[in-house]
């Protein structure tokens, strides 16, 4: 079933002695807003644990989907290849892609027999209509590419979807602290260390944490980009679950626990939306109970909406034609 409506939502997801999003410029250190201390999440970290529950919750064979079967394959996985994707749309449509690579191939033996060589638009005019074909094909195929939309025209062309379901970054509700702890392995990887050692056989690291954070993230999902991806109702519960659950399902030391505390949808009644998602935002608060406090668990925090909370699986009326509902 389509989406007829526009939805706003506030994501709400807390880290105790853990990592929630290492910056590889930083040397793995918490991402932080160098101004005020407050620490950040990507979207594309949140993305990445929407993509890893679905992969475990849905088949992920490669297959072709039957006539008018959706399907929630992931797109975008740990070591995909992605011009090989492509690659799956054109043969399963019966298409003939003009593949980037062969051009390169006749590029560089044009330049050596002085030929003209050819433009990066030349080498990727293609027909309109099989790269929409291809386009539909990876909506239909893959749950991401028809959620957030994708890229895809690189090598064999597959054009370019804007998703319906937009995230921005998660900030922490204060400013966090990054601590810096040194570790230690009893062993080393190689002889030629064991030796330096004299066989002591230590091995020195790193580990970077947060000690305690309550981070927000805000989210939109448009029904005009629905219709264009395919994105139904059947994907939007998809989506609610994930964002609910996915933390239970991606644990590792290194990002400590965290957990979704909330997950609050803004549903309006139509689709051109009937409020501002900032004013709604804005009157959904998540404050410190006593300032002067150092936060360490969720019960130092409060959430609430105009001053009141709201239980999980609550429902009021936000403004004229906006209810919200706590999900979790």
């Amino acid at each position: 079933m389509s989406l007829n409506q526009r939805y706003d939502f506030v994501l709400v997801f807390e880290v105790q002695d853990g990592n929630p999003n290492g910056d590889p410029d930083a040397g793995n250190m918490p991402r932080l807003d160098a101004e005020t201390g407050h620490g950040l999440v990507t979207d594309v970290a949140l993305k990445r644990k929407v993509r890893n529950f679905v992969g475990l919750v849905k088949d992920q064979a490669e297959r072709v989907p039957e006539p008018g079967e959706k399907r929630f394959e992931i797109y975008v996985r740990e070591k995909a290849i992605l011009n090989q994707q492509h690659e799956r749309a054109y043969s399963a449509l019966n298409l003939a892609p003009a593949q980037e690579e062969k051009a390169q191939e006749a590029l560089e033996l044009g330049a050596d027999d002085g030929k003209k060589k050819k433009t990066a638009k030349d080498k990727r005019k293609g027909s309109a209509d099989e790269v929409s074909l291809a386009r539909q094909w990876m909506c239909q195929n893959f749950f991401d590419v028809r959620t957030f939309g994708a890229v895809m025209s690189t090598g064999i062309n597959c054009g370019q979807v804007r998703g319906p379901v937009q995230l921005t970054f998660a900030r922490s509700v204060e400013p966090i602290v990054a601590l810096e702890h040194s570790i230690t392995r009893m062993a080393v990887a190689t002889e030629a260390e064991a030796e330096k050692q004299q066989g002591d056989n230590r091995t020195m690291g790193r580990k970077h944490t947060v000690p305690y954070g309550v981070y927000v993230a805000h989210g939109f999902v448009s029904s005009f980009l629905a219709k264009q991806t395919g994105f139904g109702s059947d994907d939007l519960e998809l989506l609610w679950q994930a964002l609910s659950q996915m933390f239970e399902h991606d644990r590792s030391a290194a990002r400590g626990q965290m957990a979704t505390r909330g997950l609050y949808v803004f549903a309006h009644d139509s689709e051109l939306g009937n409020a501002p998602a900032h004013a709604l935002f804005e009157r959904l608060t998540v404050t410190p109970r006593a300032a002067d406090q150092v936060a360490r668990s969720f019960d130092a925090y409060n959430v609430a909406f105009d001053g009141e909370g709201l239980a999980v699986g609550a429902e009021v009326q936000a403004a004229p034609g906006v209810k919200l509902r706590r999900v979790c």
